[in-house]
């Protein structure tokens, strides 16, 4: 399940890939397939979601980790690896490592009115 609450666990990572239309599906479809065969296993993962631009020019994938140090077992795992290079090929990716400095739930029971 998706955490997102202040603080500074977990570790979000947003990386916002940069792809042509065309390829859109394809990007997807490896981050999925790399997700499933070499991410999820791994120590310290937690959760991603995957997002498409309506115009088929973005692909984002917001991911969670228990800290910096458990994604730095993504960066060495070499299933992974070899679909990071299939992904770069396709796209460009600015990826950002982020806390949650504020977060608004409107399905959360208002403070004031309890």
């Amino acid at each position: 399940m998706i955490t997102i609450q202040e603080g500074s666990a977990p570790l979000t990572v947003i990386n916002v890939f940069t792809v042509s239309p065309e390829n859109q599906p394809e990007l997807v479809r490896l981050l999925g397939e790399m997700t499933e065969r070499a991410v999820r296993h791994l120590p310290g993962f937690l959760t991603t979601s995957i997002h498409v631009s309506i115009d088929g020019t973005k692909v984002v994938n917001y991911a969670q980790w228990e800290s910096g140090e458990h994604l730095g077992g993504l960066f060495a795992n070499p299933d992974a690896q070899q679909y990071m290079g299939r992904i770069t090929s396709i796209s460009e990716s600015d990826p950002g490592f982020y806390t949650v400095a504020q977060a608004c739930d409107v399905r959360a029971a208002d403070p004031v009115s309890s």
